[in-house]
C-alpha cells in the first residue's frame, strides 16, 4: 500500500508546515521572504559564498523525490493507478492552495506544483506507453 502514496505528497506537507507556521502571517510577500532568507552557505572555488535557503532545500528535496516516483511509475502493477489517481487529488490541492491561500502564492510552491503535475502527466504517459508495449507484445507472439 505504501506504493500507492505519491511520495511529492511529503515536499508539499514540509511546505505547508512551514507556510502555516509563519510567525509574520500568511501574505504570499512573508512567505516569500521566510523561504528567501540564507539558512547557511558553502565556499565555492571560486571564492563566492552560495546561499541556501530553505525553499532551495524544499526544492532540491521535491526534485528527488520526483525522480523517484518517475521511477515508480515504470511497474505496471494496479497500485501504480492508486498511485497516479493520488498524484492526481495532489496536484488539485496544489492548484487550490496556489490560487486561492496567499502564503502559497509563491515561486517555490509554484515549482512544487509544477512537479506535481509534471509527475502526473508523465506517470499516466509512461502507465499507457507500457501498457501498449505489453499489449503488443501479446499479439505478436500469437
Amino acid at each position: 500500500m505504501f506504493a500507492a502514496f505519491p511520495l511529492l505528497a511529503l515536499p508539499v506537507v514540509i511546505y505547508n508546515i512551514l507556510a502555516l507556521t509563519f510567525a509574520q502571517g500568511f501574505k504570499s510577500a512573508d512567505a516569500s521572504a521566510r523561504l528567501t532568507q540564507p539558512l547557511f552557505s558553502i565556499s565555492m572555488t571560486s571564492r563566492v559564498e552560495w546561499p541556501i535557503s530553505m525553499g532551495d532545500l524544499v526544492l532540491a528535496v521535491a526534485l528527488i523525490v520526483l525522480f523517484i516516483e518517475l521511477l515508480k511509475s515504470t511497474n505496471s502493477h494496479r497500485v501504480v493507478i492508486v498511485n497516479h489517481a493520488l498524484s492526481m487529488l495532489l496536484f488539485v490541492g496544489c492548484l487550490v492552495e496556489f490560487l486561492l491561500a496567499p502564503a502559497f502564492a509563491t515561486s517555490t510552491f509554484f515549482l512544487l506544483t509544477l512537479m506535481v503535475v509534471l509527475d502526473v502527466l508523465a506517470g499516466f504517459i509512461v502507465t499507457i506507453s507500457s501498457a501498449r508495449r505489453e499489449i503488443d507484445f501479446s499479439n505478436d507472439r500469437g
